[in-house]
């Protein structure tokens, strides 16, 4: 769903709650945090989606990744995975059991096991994976807690809504989809763990809502501004290009929409408008955004350079509320 008919549906919802419920519906954020111990608590997300590519293995590891991230982000650590799946009554056992082993071999190099899972007779082939993690409640990096002055980074580049659609209108070039295929697959776990390594209090991820969007959500959690370089931010091989050609998910044009409305984005008018469309693109299993301590900037970005692991800083946050993006 996209982000203003889900906000919809939730404005109604009454749900029960609890004081060990630290992360919930209340707050927008990338998974649930329910408290066991003073020093543990469970962190938990569902993720699935339609295939986006064509290989099955591909696919399944794709969606698994991608609902790994959400933990991640939450400065967590994966540790179960229950799959979730609808396929057709007439699909192949052999590219159903592909999916399956793409996932269960992503969720292995997270460092986690599938126990189980469960599926339904669906026309349309889904896939993913409800992921429970632990985590410190003290080292929660929760999409909020920034503060002035704090870098804003960046750890994968976007652009895989465009790329993707591009494949599937049969326009994209090889090299284009094998550099965003490479980058859905890759965990943002080594991110993490090297994210982990400094006191970080705030994070996400940046998946269907686009950067704005989950910027967005951040900054209003937090109750600060956003300043982003658009020169800075990093895109896939032929993003732009694609952009250009009008290669757009549909996703793309709610998030734009629904931010439109909200007013909480201020573009600088002489930004190029086809690079302005990635900052809406819906992204699939896209990097950590992390938000860095002014005096631990330097340091993470070495760290990560030294573990030859990529980086952006992309901005800062600032005073008052929204995001500017500048050239």
């Amino acid at each position: 769903m996209g982000p203003a008919a889900l906000a919809q549906v939730l404005r109604s919802l009454r749900l029960p709650s609890s004081p060990n419920l630290l992360i919930g519906l209340d707050v927008k954020d990338d998974a649930a945090v329910y408290q066991l111990a003073d020093d543990l608590a469970l962190v938990q997300t569902i993720d699935f989606f339609p295939p986006i590519v064509d290989d099955p293995y591909t696919f399944g590891q794709i969606a698994a990744a991608n609902a790994l991230s959400d933990i991640y982000a939450m400065g967590g650590k994966p540790i179960l995975a229950l799959a979730i799946a609808g396929f057709p009554e007439n699909l192949s056992p052999t590219v159903i059991s592909a999916i399956l082993q793409g996932g269960a071999d992503k969720v292995a190099e997270a460092g986690a096991v599938i126990a189980g899972g469960h599926t339904i007779i669906d026309n349309e082939p889904k896939y993913g994976l409800c992921v429970t993690g632990l985590v410190h409640p003290r080292q929660i990096t929760a999409k909020a807690h920034a503060q002035p002055g704090d870098t804003i980074m960046l750890t994968k580049a976007l652009g895989t809504g465009v790329v993707t659609t591009a494949h599937k209108r049969g326009a994209v070039r090889d090299a284009d989809l094998r550099a965003a295929l490479a980058s859905m697959v890759r965990l943002n776990r080594r991110a993490a763990e090297l994210a982990a390594e400094f006191s970080l209090q705030s994070a996400t991820d940046i998946t269907g809502y686009g950067l704005l969007g989950h910027a967005n959500e951040l900054a209003h959690n937090s109750s600060v501004g956003m300043r982003l370089s658009l020169s800075a931010i990093p895109l896939l091989p032929g993003a732009r290009e694609y952009a250009q050609q009008g290669m757009l998910p549909g996703g793309l044009e709610r998030n734009r929409t629904y931010l439109a409305g909200d007013g909480s984005i201020r573009l600088h008018p002489e930004l190029h408008p086809d690079v302005v469309q990635l900052l809406f693109d819906p992204q699939t299993s896209g990097g950590l955004l992390l938000i860095v301590p002014p005096a631990q900037t330097a340091a993470l970005y070495a760290r990560f350079s030294a573990a030859q692991e990529p980086i952006w800083q992309i901005g800062e946050i600032i005073e008052g509320a929204g995001i500017e993006v500048t050239e």
